[in-house]
């Protein structure tokens, strides 16, 4: 029995995926998939710049809207919830299309990527915790330098949860090595890319967009108290450099520099993160006829 179809459109923020879904959903009958993991919250809608409801031209969207921000979400919710996702744009007899999310969410949707169950450690929990981030980054450089190359200095939860898998036994890359790697769909990946000058220069007036929209209003609304700057959701790029001007210790001006600086550092990553562990077919993104003729003909193999 021939796998289903599933198209996924990557990149970095602010190069065109949006549109390009929208396109392939008109040719192709299809429905489309946000797979991005902040997309999924209400009320965060220009620091994640989610669709507007006029750029969907009636065309189905799923996971935009779905958790309340206090709500947690992480790599095990969003497999089960895509999946989910895909069997009812089937049930359809319509193409489910993946637009953006981060390499690792899509591969645990796409693959046959189990999770282990983790012993909990409470001694060893608050050892860590006595820490500062840049002593837990050092640590984890010496336990599992490979995960260090996709994990940020500064993103505390995410080396404090990779050292808590390397103290069961086995890394976090020691782990993803241990995967099979199998698609369960048949998937054709495209990426969509732009010279680093060029790209650099969309993320700034991507950022800057988004000021313009009211992005300081939003955040000040959802975020100004400080019990909430332990949630999930303000852990995204556009939201978590607000906590700084929160406490008066920076600008604006100063933010929104920060948000244009994490916002390249983050594609850069995905970028390297996508080139070595899934066969994205890349293209610039103003090559919209051979975007097409790559889809159209794996479409209709």
């Amino acid at each position: 029995m021939a796998k289903q179809k599933v198209l996924v459109i990557v990149g970095p923020t602010g190069i065109g995926k949006t549109a390009l879904s929208i396109e392939c959903a008109k040719k192709l009958d299809g429905e489309i998939i946000s797979g991005d993991s902040m997309q999924v919250y209400r009320k965060m809608d220009i620091g994640t710049a989610k669709i507007k409801e006029e750029e969907k031209q009636g065309i189905a969207h799923y996971l935009l809207d779905i958790q309340d921000l206090s709500d947690p979400y992480n790599v095990q919710i969003f497999q089960k919830s895509c999946r989910e996702a895909i069997d009812e744009i089937e049930s359809h007899h319509h193409l489910p299309i993946i637009c953006g999310g981060t390499g690792l969410y899509l591969k645990a949707a796409l693959y046959d990527y189990v999770f282990e169950e983790e012993q909990y450690d409470a001694q060893y929990d608050a050892y860590l915790k006595e820490k500062d981030t840049e002593q837990l980054y050092a640590l984890l450089q010496q336990i599992d330098p490979d995960s260090c190359t996709i994990i940020h200095p500064n993103n505390r939860k995410r080396i404090l949860r990779a050292l808590h898998i390397a103290h069961t036994g086995k890394t976090k890359s020691e782990r993803e090595q241990d995967q099979r790697h199998e698609p369960l769909y048949d998937v054709l990946w495209i990426g969509l890319d732009l010279d680093r000058e060029q790209l650099s220069e969309r993320i700034d007036e991507r950022v800057d967009y988004m000021f313009e929209e009211g992005l300081i209003d939003e955040v000040t609304s959802l975020f100004s108290d400080p019990k909430t700057w332990e949630y999930t959701s303000f852990q995204g790029i556009g939201y978590k450099e607000f906590k700084p001007y929160f406490l008066n210790e920076q600008s604006i001006e100063e933010v929104k520099e920060k948000i244009k600086i994490h916002t390249r550092q983050y594609a850069k990553r995905q970028m390297t993160w996508f080139r070595h562990q899934i066969p994205v077919c890349w293209f610039n993104k103003n090559d919209t006829a051979q975007i097409m003729k790559k889809i159209e003909e794996w479409y209709h193999e």
